[in-house]
Order: C-alpha cells, then structure tokens, then sequence
C-alpha cells in the first residue's frame, strides 16, 4: 500500500510531525527510502471494529490495491474501495470508489483520475494533473470543472509520502509532519498530516498471519508501526482545528507494503484485514 488511500474520505485512505521539512529537498526523498518499492496487489477485506456513535450498526466491504512502476518510468496506484455501511432502521448505505494515479519518482509530477458512487449513483469524478516548479505547484484540473491553481512548494504527493515515512522510521524518528495533496475530494484540498512512527518490528518477530508474513519476498523484512492523520489545512490555517478528518493505522514493511489496517473516521472505525497479496512482475530500470 504505498499510496496511503486517501481519497477513502470521499466516501479512500494510506497515512503525517515534527521534524518537519527542514532542509530536506523535495527530490531527496527517492534517496532517502533505500531500495526499491514492490510491485504488488493486495485485497483487504473491511468489518466494523467499533461505532463510537451508535451511528453504524454494521459495515462490510473490500479494498483492491494495485502498485507498479520503478523510479526510473513512475509510480502507478490502482484503488477501488467498495464498502457497505448500515446505519439501522433499513438505513443502507453502498459506496464505490475507484482511483487511479501515476506519480514521477522524484515528486516532481503527479496525475490523478477518481470517481465516487453512492448507492449506484454517480456522487462525483476529480481529473487532473499537478507539475511542481520551483516553490510552487501547478495544479490543472479537467474535472469537476476546468480550473487552473498553484499550490506552495512545500507539499508532497502521495507516494513521496510514503518515502518520507519510510525514511523517517529508518531514521528512528518518531513523528513527521507534512503537507499532501492526492486529488481527492474536489481536488482543491491540501491536508496536513501528522505521522506517528512505532519502533521498527524485526522481520523475525512472529505476526498474526497474512498472505504478506508468509510471502518469500516480505520475509526478511522489517516493519514499523504507522499511524497518519489527516487534518483539514485550510481550516487549521483559518480557525486553528486541531480534529483530524481521518486517521488510518497500519503496519508498513520497508519496501511499502502495508498490512494490518485501521481506518478512523472518527464516528466510526473499520479494519482491513489483508485477503490476499500477490508479487507483480516489473522492469528493471536500464
């Protein structure tokens, strides 16, 4: 899961504090996470875990996640969370989300098209493509509506997101802070994330058991726990909220896979536990 799901607010997720930025460059980060990320797919499959406001009764659903690419042709994520929530009195709720994206390995470009469906309808589609330039980020969107913008320089994307964390937890640093833009919503929102890092879990230490933990690839990995929340940044900036709109837990191996999940919408929380996982063949860079 290197993509952190994000966009599962517009319903996606996975995903960050303080050491801040610093003086890191913004093309450091491919760097700074050694070794290469895995090409793989994994299906997770989601349950209720706790309803804090007796707002959900019961919610299922599934989460299908494709990651490809190398650092020298880009990233590329391929999301689709389907999930079903009951509310009670007959109160059914059946969201399809679907996302895909494509990101250059040095956080320099980032594609992105997601389209939202709510009880077969069609709630909403986001297409568009951001281009960093210098201190600045241009955004172009085609939908909802044709709209150029610029963003501050000082925002990742979603896989140098995960870069990031990786680096950090390698580090031993135990908290990031960093400002994500992923497209989601009405493709306008920046989020400030707050990372908090776990010490590293040695690859020997014995896990609830997955398709990840035994998979011949995962097995001499180490892994951290990750807890992300995402808080609105607008509304930071404006009234000083502090209330994260979304937090999502997991366990992530150093080449960026992620088992285990915990995803916190506050009202109510859903586990994603991992069905399946397969390797996907990728090219070699020349």
């Amino acid at each position: 899961m290197v993509h952190l799901f994000r966009t599962s607010l517009g319903v996606m997720a996975l995903a960050a504090a303080s050491f801040g930025l610093g003086d890191l460059g913004l093309g450091d980060a491919a760097q700074a996470a050694s070794g290469p990320f895995l090409a793989h797919q994994a299906l997770y499959d989601l349950s209720l875990v706790k309803s804090r406001s007796n707002s959900v009764n019961s919610a299922r659903g599934r989460i299908l996640y494709n990651f490809s690419g190398s650092s020298c042709e880009g990233y590329t994520s391929e999301f689709r969370q389907v999930s079903e929530l009951d509310s009670g009195e007959g109160k059914v709720t059946l969201s399809d989300l679907r996302s895909n994206s494509w990101e250059d390995a040095g956080g320099k470009s980032y594609r992105f098209k997601i389209e939202t469906r709510m009880n077969e309808a069609d709630a909403g589609r986001v297409d568009g493509s951001a281009e960093r330039d210098g201190d600045h980020i241009n955004v172009k969107l085609k939908l909802p509506a044709p709209k150029n913008f610029t963003l501050d320089g000082k925002i990742v994307f979603p896989t140098e997101q995960i870069q990031r964390i990786i680096a950090a937890a390698k580090d031993g640093k135990p908290l990031l802070e960093l400002s994500v833009y992923d497209g989601s919503d009405d493709g306008q929102k920046v989020y400030n994330t707050l990372t908090v890092i776990g010490q590293p879990i040695p690859a020997d230490r014995a896990a609830a058991p997955d398709p990840s933990t035994s998979d011949e690839h995962m097995k001499s990995l180490k892994r951290w726990p990750v807890t992300v929340s995402y808080f609105d940044r607008e509304a930071q900036q404006k009234e000083g909220e502090q209330t994260p709109v979304y937090a999502m837990a997991f366990e992530l191996y150093e080449n960026g896979v992620s088992r285990q999940l915990v995803l916190d919408y506050n009202d109510f929380v859903i586990s994603g536990a991992m069905g399946k996982f397969d390797v996907k063949d990728s090219k070699p860079c020349n």
